[in-house]
């Protein structure tokens, strides 16, 4: 009899029955795509299964790791409207390409935005027949939609984001204090979670004879000032609301990590913090002059500066770590000037974060165990999808990522997969790469044949 069970048997898993990775061989149902069983502290001779077991049904990846489907709660995959800077299929094949089989859209930078259900539906129906990976939704806050909230919320974004200053779109206008009020109100009735762009505008010191191909004169006129007095205003604002869940993205300034901590510990707040694969491999002292690719807001700080974001991580005050992959196309980057001040702020990296954060981690003896808490089960957390995503667990669903923890790699343009191939990343040197990717136990990625290989194709649901 012919089994209905697909088997994934490697000699260390890292799943819910050991988070520090232990040898098992995961059942997975084929007929729902989501975990049966966990025989772990062993593998499985095929022998000892029952029925008959097919070649391809039988996934033995020998040393390398099998790693619960990774997911990113940050990215800006720009559909519909702005398709030259990236869309639903180039994005997310570039996410599956680097294990994530989850991400989370943000609500700015398509045209329309995530801020009305007309618009969301909008977005939903350009997705359709594009999707390598599962997708959900940020919607969005701007100072004219604070009615319009509670029924996005009902449509089943996952939370919403706000810029405490100007975004960079014109469709996407800044918030104030009154506007973070009204929406906050609105929020908390709907036990929602509210995430927000911590930077003010303005007090950056910009002068005007200053070289503007110089990274120095960007990093001057967009200080961490800016986003301790966002994080204060945030935290002043959420004492009135002390049940809603409220969020920082991208944190950049270290700063700022006394008054998180304050917030959190002392006032009791629901507060979660982000940062950015950016701003944990890259620095300022790095940035050479004209390379406007390293160019983003809040901006990549000094060396120093990263160091405490990297403690503050493993410390607890810093929750999980994204990509914020914001592309644009390469004339938006101003690489022919190297004008800093003029050119897209925005990182293009989506899919390169496990090899970025584990190169790294590695160097400071930190184990894949706590990787993926930041990459997986604490970002799946955030956004509702703990019994699903971002854990191998029975009754989850069986994403997978096979990963060679040993193998070392440059990037190149042929290691990127999202729309516009360039990135500051290019030419580092990592170590662990992504062989392939499962979404609900079926593959649709592998590093030799990239997504020809696939099994499925446009496989990726809509998670709302």
């Amino acid at each position: 009899m012919a089994s209905t069970s697909r088997y994934f048997t490697s000699s260390k898993v890292y799943s819910a029955a050991s988070p520090g990775g232990a040898p098992a061989t995961v059942e997975v149902d084929s007929t729902t795509g989501r975990v049966k069983r966990i025989h772990a502290g062993r593998q499985l001779d095929r022998s000892e299964v029952a029925g008959t077991v097919a070649d391809e049904d039988w996934i033995d990846v020998g040393d390398d790791w099998i790693l619960p489907g990774l997911v990113d709660a940050h990215v800006h995959l720009n559909e519909p409207g702005r398709t030259e800077w990236e869309g639903f299929e180039t994005g997310t094949a570039a996410a599956a390409s680097g294990g994530f089989t989850t991400v989370i859209d943000m609500p700015l930078n398509a045209i329309p935005p995530t801020t009305t259900v007309e618009n969301f539906k909008i977005k939903l129906d350009a997705s359709e027949g594009k999707r390598h990976v599962d997708v959900g939704f940020w919607g969005g806050v701007i100072p004219d939609n604070a009615d319009d909230l509670q029924p996005l919320a009902k449509e089943g974004v996952k939370g919403f984001k706000g810029f405490l200053c100007e975004s960079g779109v014109d469709e996407f206008p800044g918030i104030k204090e009154e506007h973070v009020l009204r929406a906050m109100k609105e929020l908390d009735a709907a036990k929602s979670l509210f995430l927000f762009h911590a930077e003010l505008d303005g007090s950056g010191h910009e002068d005007a004879s200053s070289d503007p191909a110089s990274y120095s004169t960007f990093l001057a006129s967009r200080p961490p000032a800016l986003e301790e007095s966002a994080i204060d205003l945030i935290v002043r604002c959420a004492k009135q609301f002390p049940s809603l869940r409220t969020h920082i993205v991208h944190l950049s300034a270290s700063s700022a990590l006394p008054t998180l901590r304050h917030a959190r510990r002392d006032l009791g707040l629901p507060l979660s913090v982000e940062t950015c694969f950016h701003y944990l491999c890259l620095s300022a002292e790095q940035i050479a002059k004209g390379e406007t690719l390293f160019k983003c807001c809040p901006p990549i700080r000094e060396d120093a500066n990263r160091e405490q974001l990297w403690q503050a991580l493993l410390d607890g005050d810093i929750d999980f770590v994204v990509s914020d992959h914001s592309p644009c196309t390469t004339e938006l980057k101003r690489l022919e000037t190297g004008d800093f001040m003029k050119a897209w702020g925005g990182i293009g990296g989506l899919g390169l974060g496990l090899s970025l954060l584990w190169t790294e981690a590695s160097k400071r003896g930190v184990p894949m165990e706590k990787v993926l808490e930041w990459v997986a089960s604490k970002p799946a957390k955030q956004v509702g999808l703990e019994r699903q995503k971002g854990t191998i667990q029975e009754g989850g669903d069986a994403d997978f990522v096979i990963f060679d923890a040993k193998k070392t790699f440059q990037i190149t343009k042929g290691e990127l997969h999202f729309k516009n191939r360039a990135s500051p990343y290019e030419g580092l040197e990592l170590t662990g790469a992504v062989k392939e990717t499962y979404l609900r136990g079926k593959r649709v990625y592998s590093r030799d044949s990239g997504f020809s290989a696939g099994e499925v194709k446009f496989a990726g649901q809509l998670l709302v």
